[in-house]
């Protein structure tokens, strides 16, 4: 039967060759791919490096190119009356459609093959995901095999190749409109659900994302065996022709109709199965990660998750919800009994209205839609609320989905990124919930606190009485741990081996009170368990509850389930007032943008770090823009990275200032020389490179002698595209990063280490490419006239630049074996004595033992830890609102990259990485290569080149394959 079935199959495919008609069939599909794909779709201005113009037509392309290529497969045979010869020899009717459908996709394979010169080509050109290609073409494969059958059928009920060819685009046409957004735009999200289930197209998207569903797989196979089926009880018809109807004809009418119900109602029962399905995309994007099990094996108590969806919503918004529903009966699968997920209309229940309203502030969204005959604004909810205990967080559209506008009429709105947003919110609920409690309620085993303190006798008086204090706090916190803490106390200066050793490890030295008293002592504090040790600073009240309050902070930066704190320090002008950033910025500097994104996952705190020391709850220190920082303030970045922890600093020694135009002005950031001590300084101007992004300039243009200025998007060499081999792969921070734009950057030098400093390991994290050079002029503003190319003279190509650069390991203080810059200059009359300040930030002796203050220790630690670590980036804009916002308008959406790489270093430097892989199965991180008009032409009309040469190998092809088969023929008639 098989090989029948091939035979018919390999004689149709022939039969189409045998007339220029299958070539124009496939040319006219080529030319249409790639018109809408370069064309229509504006592969180059889209800039992402995905084929998904090519799949999002593909249903309508395959509508006629099927329609026309099984019009004649039955009609021709019955009008020129072969489809008897047919009927009655010995091969099966069934044999005779399975061979001619196939002969049919075969002729569909082919076409769909001469377009794969497009993917190839993106993969040239950007960091194209093969998933979604593959699932494209699978999808294609099964929609284009349910349009043969339907159209074999029609096909088989006329003798008329026209009106075949009509109805076969009317019914297939019929089923795409069925599921399209025009249609289930006009009814609700629940009847739109049941409209995009029966549609092929909207199952066609759910393939091509790079998922293959058993749901969605089947649902094209049902419709294929169902025509099939219809097909050949079309062919058994025909043979009953001119007979009377017999119990026979009504049992095969039973058959068949019974086969046809079933495959189609068994898509009812597949619906409730959403686990069968493989997912193909890179990183598993549309799959739960580990990391999202992680946090929900964390939940003790219930977790509820609910969808809150109008009935009556946008129409861009309502094919998001049944891939939200999908996604969030994923978490229900996964938390088991303790998740509870559901979906609930507000509109539908005014109780669950006004709980929404009063308890969680979920308001519905004005949205202006647009019908046949007017326009309107529907009030629509589209939320989703994650509640543990008595801990929410409630995520808008505006967190969940990703709008890309390339003009007024040409919007695209799609998921960000779900499960980030969720499993974020998932997680702040979580740790917020377990903060409330005891900081000892999550720890897996016990913390041992160790003090290095002279003895009281060798303390100077206040400190005597700071010991008592901290003895006191230490019994309070060992009676709230519960058996997870214990503390002990040693003396340096009994055993000078310890000491020996705790200068060596930590740098600690004895210490002097003030510059008049300089008799030294030990006033050192320790935090640990198992995995790592932690200094404990020295708090700014030395009484029992400031040392309470210090060993309470220290224990939650090791506990799980606690937020994390982030130290900032930014630029006067970009501090929070009352009304959100306070004016007066010089340079225009703001960073509300990474404030906003990092409140999911870290406590943002602001210091200006002018008493010298960095808050004692900070797990992070970021300086964004320094500029002349004082020695207090250098001091205190100093001590905190001498400590083991981790400091970002965004500077650069070169201002950009956007104004009329864009300008440059030399800067100091006062950390040139504590950054030369580790090997790092600033190279001279700033870095270009043709690898660049897009900066929106005005044009000025001629239309019927009148002048317009219109809006065009240019290269900017100033704004570096890093991408491939100019990130890291060594580093999670930027491995799963894929790309970003970084604006108006100097190059980082990193020095050769010596001997001595081998101790610590540099990181390159961002490069420029190879054709990046410098310039040190201060006109930034491109001239497009002169240069139209770049906006700027290239210069003489000087190899990848540094951009960013992590140095981690053992660092030596620039203030080694120098006075504390906290204690008073010698001679100045000492601060009048306070009673008990509540929190002095003002470096201080205090004149009342029970509270003086810390910052009066001459307390330097010389050396850090192995866990300390510094990153360094080049551009001091980076991370700031002006160029987010610069870098998202030429892109035409949410520019995400410097917040994400942010996030990533802060969860990676806090060891809290379950986010960080999420984040980097991002959506839409895949960007072009950066490209002159030049190259995207030849890119272009080479896939033009390779449509054309594809098409001339299959006419060569079947020329071959004739000459060969005159040949054999012509032996055959020398033998006769």
């Amino acid at each position: 039967m098989l090989r029948k079935i091939l035979k018919i199959a390999a004689r149709e495919l022939t039969g189409f060759f045998a007339s220029p008609a299958a070539f124009l069939f496939l040319a006219v599909f080529l030319g249409a791919t790639l018109f809408i794909f370069f064309w229509v779709a504006t592969f180059f201005e889209r800039n992402l490096a995905d084929v998904r113009p090519l799949f999002q037509w593909m249903p309508l392309l395959l509508i006629f190119l099927v329609a026309a290529l099984t019009m004649r497969a039955w009609a021709e045979e019955r009008r020129s009356g072969t489809l008897e010869l047919l009927l009655t020899s010995p091969t099966a009717p069934t044999e005779l459609v399975l061979g001619k459908f196939f002969g049919c996709m075969g002729l569909v394979v082919i076409a769909l093959a001469l377009t794969l010169p497009l993917p190839i080509t993106v993969a040239f050109l950007g960091p194209l995901d093969w998933g979604p290609v593959i699932g494209g073409y699978i999808a294609a494969v099964v929609l284009a095999a349910a349009y043969v059958a339907i159209g074999l059928w029609i096909s088989c009920r006329t003798d008329n190749q026209i009106v075949s060819l009509i109805v076969t685009v009317i019914v297939t046409g019929a089923l795409y409109v069925i599921g399209s957004d025009a249609l289930t735009s006009l009814v609700g999200y629940r009847a739109g659900e049941w409209l995009r289930a029966v549609g092929v197209g909207s199952r066609f998207a759910s393939i091509t994302r790079g998922v293959l569903d058993l749901r969605d797989l089947y649902y094209y196979l049902s419709i294929t065996a169902a025509f099939l089926v219809l097909n050949r009880l079309s062919l058994q018809t025909l043979r009953w022709a001119g007979n009377p109807a017999s119990p026979g004809h009504r049992r095969w009418y039973a058959l068949v109709g019974l086969l046809v119900v079933n495959a189609l109602a068994a898509n009812l029962w597949l619906d409730q199965i959403g686990s069968a399905r493989v997912d193909l995309t890179a990183g598993r994007l549309y799959t739960l990660s580990d990391a999202t099990h992680n946090y929900l094996a964390q939940v003790q108590e219930p977790l509820l998750i609910r969808g809150y969806f109008s009935a009556a919503t946008h129409p861009l918004l309502a094919p998001l919800v049944p891939q939200l529903r999908d996604l969030l009966r994923e978490y229900a699968v996964a938390g088991g009994n303790k998740v509870h997920v559901e979906f609930v209309d507000p509109h539908d229940d005014a109780k669950v209205e006004a709980e929404a309203t009063s308890r969680y502030d979920i308001r519905p969204v004005p949205f202006q839609v647009s019908g046949k005959y007017q326009a309107s604004v529907v009030n629509s909810y589209f939320d989703i609320l994650i509640a543990y205990g008595d801990q929410f967080q409630v995520l808008n559209f505006r967190d969940l989905i990703d709008v890309k506008q390339r003009s007024d009429t040409d919007i695209s709105v799609e998921l960000k990124n779900p499960e980030y947003a969720m499993t974020s919110a998932i997680r702040k609920v979580l740790l917020s919930y377990q903060g409330g409690g005891g900081a000892f309620d999550t720890l897996q085993q016990p913390l041992s606190f160790t003090g290095y303190i002279s003895a009281p006798q060798n303390l100077p008086e206040p400190l005597q009485q700071a010991r008592a204090a901290l003895e006191a706090a230490l019994a309070d916190v060992a009676h709230e741990s519960a058996g997870k803490f214990q503390s002990v106390i040693h003396d340096p200066d009994a055993d000078p081996a310890l000491a020996a050793r705790l200068a060596k490890q930590f740098g600690f030295r004895p210490i002097a009170m003030s510059l008049l008293d300089t008799k030294p002592f030990w006033f050192y504090m320790t935090l640990g368990d198992q995995r790592s040790t932690e200094q404990v600073p020295v708090p700014a009240n030395l009484d029992q509850a400031g040392f309470k309050m210090a060993l309470e902070s220290a224990v939650k930066r090791l506990a799980p389930g606690f937020l994390k704190t982030l130290a900032v320090m930014i630029p006067p002008s970009a501090q929070q007032g009352p009304q959100g950033p306070m004016p007066g910025a010089d340079s225009g500097l703001s960073f509300s943008t990474l404030r906003t994104t990092l409140a999911d996952s870290v406590r943002w705190l602001d210091t200006d770090l002018k008493s010298g020391q960095v808050p004692a709850d900070a797990d992070l220190l970021m300086v964004l823009d320094p500029v002349e920082l004082d020695s207090k303030q250098v001091f205190a970045i100093d001590q905190f990275l001498m400590q083991g922890g981790t400091v970002l600093l965004a500077a650069a020694p070169t201002e950009v200032v956007i104004q009329q135009s864009i300008m440059g002005r030399p800067v100091k950031t006062g950390l040139e020389d504590w950054l030369s001590a580790y090997g790092l300084s600033y190279g001279k101007g700033l870095v270009l490179d043709t690898q660049s992004g897009a900066l929106p300039i005005p044009v000025q243009r001629n239309v019927g002698g009148y002048s317009v200025q219109e809006i065009e998007l240019a290269n900017y060499p100033y704004i570096v595209d890093v991408r491939n081999r100019g990130l890291s792969t060594a580093s999670p921070i930027t491995a799963g990063l894929g790309q970003i734009d970084v604006p108006w950057a100097s190059p980082i030098i990193v020095a050769a280490q010596t001997p001595a400093q081998n101790t610590r390991k540099a990181t390159e994290l961002l490069r420029s490419s190879e054709r990046s050079w410098l310039s040190d002029s201060n006109d930034l503003m491109p001239d497009y006239d002169s240069h139209p190319d770049m906006g700027f003279a290239a210069g003489k190509p000087s190899g990848p630049q540094t951009l960013a650069v992590m140095v981690e390991g053992g660092f030596d203080s620039l203030f080694k074996g120098k006075p504390s810059p906290l204690l008073p200059p010698a001679g100045a009359p000492a601060p009048a004595p306070t009673a008990k300040p509540a929190a002095a930030p003002t470096p201080a002796v205090a004149a009342t033992p029970a509270a003086p203050a810390a910052a009066a220790l001459d307390r330097v630690i010389q050396h850090s830890p192995d866990s300390a670590r510094l990153i360094l980036l080049g551009s001091s804009a980076m991370l700031s609102d002006q160029a987010i916002r610069l870098v998202g308008e030429a892109l035409g959406s949410n520019y995400t990259k410097p917040t994400e790489f942010v996030q990533n270093m802060v969860e990676w430097s806090l060891e809290d990485q379950g986010l960080l892989s999420i984040r980097g199965r991002e959506h839409f991180a895949r960007t072009l290569m950066p490209m002159t008009r030049n190259a995207q032409a030849f890119w272009e009309y080479l896939n033009y080149g390779a449509a054309l040469g594809g098409l001339a190998i299959i006419w060569l092809f079947n020329r071959r394959r004739r000459h060969l088969v005159t040949l054999r023929h012509l032996k055959l008639l020398e033998q006769v």
